[in-house]
């Protein structure tokens, strides 16, 4: 373990602690985090590489959880496959009937060649102790195409809202009451090709997305709209995103993680300033294949995962500070 002191905006400081959790994979990536009785839960991608190689179906593309109660020891709860499918991109939630739910992405290669998505969704017993295998998710059929992925779904009164893409870059809203079936609120019309999105709420209940975008300009959108979430506004974060999430402060102040693209590949922190746009805050021990940050706040502590090859293999991170020290930063 080892810890480094960052400057936050120039004004104070935040102290970090990171230590690697997890390297039993030739690679190991794109994290997500949650808190379920009182533990850590991390969830992320092994496999061959950052696409598999020739063992898909066979061990390349699973899905990895693992648990820790302080953040030091970790130990493994469940490792998930399913033959012939890349699973990807694993984001954990706990649902309102007090299970745990994996949304994954399920992707098949042939030849090395992207040919088919159909994401899959896994459930926990409620202890957290086990986990059920991949099944499809049934997506509506006014957006299914054959090629869709759901990339992280956010509970919120009951109800799990995410945002499907698919190949052709459409994108559309989706809401579910068990995690299986998902039934459309909304299509966007966003230009730029539109993939990765995190869902989030505000005190208010009013939706926020921050959105990736892969072509043209590439900079990255933050929506928000009131309920029942149909009537958006879109603005331009100034950012090229990469795995991006992010979260509520108990101030309201917004916090995102993402990939950062400029002076060289890293894992960053970003705040918004008054007009919309990112401002970096602090840049992770990271480099090469890396990001994808989950967060987790807990009592006065907040947590973040992420993955880097930095130091040589792809490896799973856990970063944690004072969240009393993040707010007075963000100030």
């Amino acid at each position: 373990m080892f810890a480094m002191v960052y400057s936050i905006a120039s004004v104070s400081a935040v102290e970090f602690t990171i230590k690697k959790i997890w390297d039993t994979a030739p690679h190991s990536a794109f994290t997500d985090l949650t808190l379920f009785k009182g533990k850590l839960y991390c969830t992320f991608r092994e496999g061959t590489g950052h696409i598999p190689g020739k063992k898909t179906g066979e061990g390349d593309g699973e899905i990895r959880v693992i648990r820790s109660q302080d953040g030091e020891t970790w130990e493994s709860v469940a490792l998930l496959k399913k033959k012939e499918y890349d699973l990807r991109d694993s984001k954990i939630s706990e649902m309102p009937d007090g299970r745990l739910m994996l949304t994954i992405g399920g992707s098949i290669y042939i030849d090395g060649r992207l040919t088919d998505r159909h994401p899959q969704v896994s459930f926990s017993d409620k202890s957290g102790e086990n986990f059920s295998d991949p099944t499809p998710m049934v997506l509506d059929q006014a957006v299914r195409s054959g090629e869709d992925w759901v990339w992280r779904v956010t509970w919120h009164k009951g109800i799990g809202y995410g945002m499907m893409y698919q190949t052709g870059w459409q994108t559309a809203l989706l809401k579910t009451k068990d995690g299986v079936n998902y039934d459309l609120v909304r299509k966007f019309d966003i230009d730029g090709c539109p993939n990765e999105a995190t869902v989030r709420f505000d005190a208010e209940d009013n939706m926020w997305i921050l959105l990736r975008r892969e072509c043209e300009n590439r900079m990255g959108m933050m929506g928000t709209s009131p309920a029942p979430f149909t009537d958006w506004t879109w603005n331009e974060t100034g950012r090229r995103l990469g795995g991006p999430d992010f979260i509520f402060l108990p101030s309201g102040k917004i916090l995102i993680g993402s990939r950062a693209y400029d002076n060289g590949v890293a894992t960053a922190l970003y705040r918004l300033d008054e007009q919309g746009a990112m401002i970096e805050i602090v840049r992770f021990p990271s480099g090469g294949d890396t990001s994808y940050p989950g967060f987790v706040i807990q009592g006065d502590t907040l947590w973040i995962s992420y993955y880097s090859g930095h130091e040589g293999k792809t490896s799973i991170y856990l970063a944690k500070c004072s969240l009393e020290e993040m707010e007075r930063a963000l100030k």
